[in-house]
């Protein structure tokens, strides 16, 4: 069996677009991967070409010499763009693997470690008022034991001339109507005064974690850390960049609040600090941005080494929604995943006429063979690519500033 076509599809999906990632073989079998890096799919296309030059004609069984042909097949190694690519085309080779074999690809990480697999809601809108305090109750009543926040702005209109936080897509970062202005300390202020609201409503056995997108300082982390230190948040995710390890070092030895970090890594290497310094009790480990499958599931022993949970980030399309949970089906250090039900819901079933199903709370353990996804390349048409931009914010002075 030998790999005949390497296909890139950017398609637009609901808010942003997702790159999925064909492999075919000449025995008939294709699988099926998706690229992170969402914003940069045409960089990520660009890539996959290039890749597609030595690709077509390899065995698609020999998943990590394949890997390792790709990261290391030119002396600039490394890279988001790369990891996004690797990680589509190995999870698409995995996917490849286990129909071959007639088995889930979770079988050929070395079986079932639990019987289902816990996911996270995230509450829609953002920590701006009552309205959000009932969002949470509504799902907490749906069943909901985790829940994952967002801080807001206060109404702006009387000081800048904008209105208040819109609704945007539930887990997806909430901004301005004019997506410009994002102040810090106002933003503390009212997310430590709502998060303590949500947990009123919600009582003590419900996980609240609140996700600020590296948008802070150290200072003002410290700050956040202490204004809510009797609510008992499950996790602080992202609180601020993770490029440089020593910040965060400064800010594990303000804080006793658990951090959930990693979504940016794309590759082990960018992961080590924060394992082998302790810098993290939650790697939020993107199965399309890290290098697929065979990359994160290094990182999860790796991670086991040093008693840190996988918490894979997902926010993208249903391909990496389905390797996500084989994935946590396979890892023993597994905590929760992430899934954004209010836009997987709207996942269009004549692109992906199967795709895994949540019930409840949970993923139940996929029966079909490799990933469980189909995708119809030629529905693709209908779903044409359309640029996006993440939101480019500002403070009011006009400063840049992280969304």
């Amino acid at each position: 069996m030998k790999i005949t076509a390497v296909k890139g599809f950017p398609v637009r999906l609901s808010y942003r677009n997702v790159f999925i990632v064909k492999v075919e073989t000449g025995a008939g079998l294709c699988g099926l991967g998706e690229g992170g890096m969402a914003g940069r799919e045409l960089a990520i296309g660009g890539l996959l070409d290039h890749f597609r030059r030595f690709l077509v004609g390899m065995g698609p069984r020999r998943i990590e010499h394949i890997w390792q042909c790709l990261y290391r097949s030119q002396y600039f190694e490394g890279g988001k763009i790369e990891g996004a690519v690797i990680a589509a085309v190995d999870i698409a080779l995995w996917d490849i693997l286990g129909q071959a074999l007639g088995v889930p690809v979770y079988q050929l990480l070395g079986g079932a470690c639990r019987d289902r697999v816990p996911c996270f809601a995230s509450v829609e809108a953002a920590l701006t008022g009552p309205a959000y305090v009932e969002d949470a109750r509504a799902l907490v009543a749906q069943g909901w034991r985790r829940l994952r926040l967002f801080p807001g702005m206060p109404d702006l209109a009387a000081t800048a001339g904008v209105g208040t936080l819109d609704q945007s897509p539930v887990g997806v970062v909430p901004q301005p109507p004019d997506a410009t202005i994002y102040e810090p300390m106002e933003s503390l202020q009212l997310a430590a005064h709502w998060v303590r609201e949500v947990r009123r409503a919600v009582g003590p056995e419900v996980g609240l974690s609140i996700d600020f997108h590296h948008r802070l300082s150290v200072a003002e982390a410290a700050l956040f850390c202490g204004q809510v230190a009797d609510v008992h948040l499950m996790f602080l995710e992202e609180p601020i960049r993770a490029q440089g390890p020593t910040a965060y070092r400064q800010l594990r030895a303000m804080t006793p609040i658990p951090f959930a970090i990693g979504e940016e890594c794309s590759s082990k290497w960018e992961f080590l600090p924060f394992i082998e310094e302790g810098l993290l009790n939650f790697a939020r480990v993107d199965l399309s941005n890290v290098g697929g499958l065979s990359e994160a599931k290094k990182v999860a022993g790796w991670c086991e080494a040093h008693y840190i949970d996988m918490m894979p980030h997902n926010p993208l399309g249903p391909v990496t929604t389905a390797a996500s949970i084989h994935y946590s089906a396979a890892v023993a250090n597994f905590a929760q995943l992430e899934y954004l039900h209010g836009v997987a819901d709207g996942y269009p079933r004549d692109l992906f006429p199967r795709l895994p199903a949540i019930a409840g709370d949970s993923f139940p353990l996929p029966t079909a063979p490799g990933l469980g996804v189909t995708f119809d390349e030629e529905a693709a048409a209908a779903y044409a690519f359309d640029p996006w931009e993440a939101p480019h914010w500002r403070r009011r002075d006009g400063a840049v500033t992280n969304w």
